[in-house]
């Protein structure tokens, strides 16, 4: 079999644009209506994919949450990169606010080859003890393009048992950065970055709403995330609307996590499917 896991967090307004139409069509989004459709098409979708599906769909302007299979834990791929980005951010503006020992956005860094693994697209190119780029610049390598260098170098620097303390702050006991990317052995083992539905909207909930970075600070990290890329989320969307997300992809696993923005309404969305074999 195939696993394929999607991971979705959506920020949907009132008005919502149909698919392959430019007028918006009006849906109430706090109608019993609508929650009984949506749960019977996720429904619909599960019955029809050889395998397992986990959704979370969360409402951030009312609490209304949808659910299936949300606490299960599956493999979250470069998706667990919104996690290092949120303590890159937490630990500067911990630095900004007197902190000792805390990364920052401006701090720089050399390049060095040895930091090089597989599906490092921007970091290969660059020249060895001569180009200097700063953490934000990782950032957007890691965001926009899912360089995994890039991802690798920002987890030294804020640290593993960092990130899994301020997820874990967050109430998040079962999402974890257990290994960085392309750690062969530690994939053996097991050591694998897992979260479940639930988690997964819960974390894209409390940086929404400003529960785990300042204002401003929340501000810069959703206008960092919402970096254009080639993902599943904004694949139907007009492009116009803002999506704040981080795909990734194992063999036989594809994720997406993320907000997408229209104007007055939110509602979060993660899902894990199987699929038969290609």
């Amino acid at each position: 079999m195939r696993l394929l896991a999607l991971f979705i967090a959506l920020a949907l307004p009132a008005s919502v644009l149909a698919q392959g139409k430019s007028e918006p069509v009006r849906i109430d989004t706090g109608s019993d209506l609508l929650w009984k459709k949506l749960e019977a098409r996720v429904a619909e979708t599960a019955d029809r994919i050889d395998g397992v599906t986990g959704v979370a769909i969360l409402d951030l302007t009312d609490g209304r949450i949808l659910l299936h299979n949300a606490d299960r834990v599956f493999p979250t791929a470069s998706s667990i990169k919104i996690a290092i980005l949120l303590e890159l951010y937490r630990q500067d503006q911990e630095a900004h606010s007197g902190a000792k020992e805390k990364s920052q956005l401006d701090d720089n860094y050399t390049f060095d080859p040895k930091d090089l693994v597989e599906d490092s697209r921007i970091m290969a190119g660059l020249t060895p003890g001569v180009t200097r780029v700063t953490n934000r610049d990782l950032a957007q390598f890691m965001v926009a393009v899912s360089d995994n260098a890039a991802a690798n170098i920002l987890i030294d620097r804020v640290g593993k048992d960092n990130v899994n303390a301020m997820l874990h702050g967050l109430g998040l006991s079962k999402t974890m950065l257990r290994r960085k990317m392309i750690d062969i052995a530690a994939a053996r083992r097991g050591d694998e970055n897992v979260a479940t539905p639930q988690e997964m909207a819960r974390l894209l909930e409390a940086i929404y709403k400003g529960k785990a970075l300042s204002k401003q600070a929340t501000a810069e990290f959703i206008k960092q995330l919402s970096t254009k890329k080639g993902s599943y989320i904004p694949r139907y969307l007009p492009e116009s609307v803002q999506v704040a997300n981080k795909p990734g992809e194992l063999e036989a696993v594809r994720t997406d996590s993320g907000i997408v923005f229209c104007s007055e309404t939110a509602i979060c969305d993660k899902r894990h499917d199987r699929l038969r074999p290609q």
